[in-house]
């Protein structure tokens, strides 16, 4: 439990910490981005309003010049700019091409640049590292590039930087959490020891004060005869020491200090013998149990372990069953695993529970009748089974109405 705690508080501060730094890095990088976007289309603005050339000087919208509000031009504009200009009539025709503001692009190139925007009809965008606008004319188009090269490798570099350095502080936090998280859910896990110890300590100082009265019950039964307040006794007490058996039992088992007897045993033979000795009760209570497991399964654990958590399934199916039903196990072989599965049908089944059910103490009847017997324990039982020999056991309704508990065990 504590293992899986460290690994819930990493895993959700990890995932927490990766959604802020991915939410910084992309709005950063988009605003980066569309800030090279507006200050390329400005100039290509500036550009096209003044027929593919800047204009002189001293007509340059500098600061001074400018509306407020409005963003102003750099006066080392025209002298930091790479940009060339060609002029397409109607017919595709060519009619002029200006590359003199740009040595890596010739005539030929720049004209083919052309016509491909041209043919697309969008009025802005990039084409490779030049962004483009596309004006029309009652002569023609004329495509105006502006050499981006610079600012966009600037922004990749920002770019593959911010990922990278938030990576590594990713990496950085991980390291500290999993060093710090031990120091932080010490308490919980001492908290836990505790309760767990009281619980087996408790049990086993409880367990002589039954012994105790079941013997005088029976001492008293054989002087005075059998009554109905006697019986009453009797029976609360083998249903109070039941229950504390179950409760160190299963305290020890979290604990680890139940040992797991592994060895090979014919489990399909073990778990056929131990669902069948319930046919007789399923059969009183006017329900029908099949088994069907598949031969010469082997499995390497607990013999008696296993047979404890088929009676489990078993017991619990035929309690909480409705009255005339069916009542189904199987065993096969699932890949790796194998799918021990319980099914019955339970009317009015809360699917949204159903994870609570291997929680000690609980119970899906709100009002927690005792007609069948229940203590709320024996899944919880059948789930510490199932992870001391490595398997994951869940509840699950396949269909409506219908019931199902399945522990897959690695083999």
């Amino acid at each position: 439990m504590i293992k899986k705690l460290r690994f819930k508080f990493i895993l959700s501060a990890m995932l927490s910490l990766f959604i802020v730094l991915a939410v910084i890095i992309g709005v950063v990088n988009v605003f980066n981005y569309q800030s090279i976007v507006s200050d390329a289309d400005s100039t290509l603005y500036l550009l096209e309003h003044n027929e593919g050339k800047f204009p002189a000087r001293d007509k340059l919208p500098f600061e001074q010049r400018l509306p407020d509000g409005e963003r102003p031009l750099s006066p080392e504009l025209p002298y930091q700019s790479r940009f060339f200009s060609v002029v397409i009539d109607q017919n595709g025709n060519t009619i002029s091409v200006d590359t003199s503001h740009i040595a890596a692009v010739d005539n030929k190139t720049a004209v083919l640049y052309a016509k491909r925007v041209v043919l697309s009809q969008n009025e802005n965008g990039f084409m490779g590292r030049y962004r483009y606008l596309l004006s029309e004319n009652g002569a023609g188009y004329r495509v105006i590039f502006l050499d981006c090269t610079k600012d966009l490798e600037t922004f990749q570099t920002f770019l593959l930087s911010s990922v990278g350095i938030s990576l590594l502080g990713l990496l950085a936090v991980f390291v500290l959490m999993v060093f710090l998280s031990a120091r932080i859910v010490r308490p919980v896990s001492e908290s836990y020891e505790k309760q767990k110890r009281f619980i087996t300590d408790a049990g086993h100082e409880i367990k002589t004060p039954i012994t105790i009265i079941d013997a005088d019950a029976e001492v008293l039964e054989s002087e005075i005869g059998e009554s109905e307040w006697l019986s009453d006794i009797k029976s609360q007490t083998r249903r109070l020491a039941e229950l504390t058996n179950n409760l160190i039992y299963l305290s020890r088992m979290q604990e680890g200090k139940t040992s797991i007897q592994s060895i090979d045993f014919p489990i399909s033979d073990v778990v056929r013998e131990t669902a069948l000795s319930f046919n007789s009760r399923a059969l009183t209570e006017q329900k029908e149990l099949s088994v069907f497991t598949e031969p010469m399964l082997s499995f390497k654990g607990d013999e008696k372990a296993i047979a404890q958590l088929v009676s489990i399934l078993v017991d619990n199916a035929i309690k909480y069953s409705d009255p005339e039903s069916k009542i189904h196990l199987s065993l096969r072989k699932n890949g790796k695993n194998l799918d021990l599965s319980v099914y019955n049908k339970a009317a009015n089944i809360q699917t949204q529970n159903l994870d609570r059910l291997f929680d000690r103490f609980y119970r899906d009847d709100p009002s927690r009748n005792s007609k069948t017997g229940g203590q709320g324990i024996g899944l919880s039982i059948a789930k510490a089974i199932a992870e001391a020999h490595g398997g994951k056991i869940v509840a699950w309704s396949p269909e409506k109405d219908m019931f199902c508990i399945t522990v897959l065990l690695p083999m």
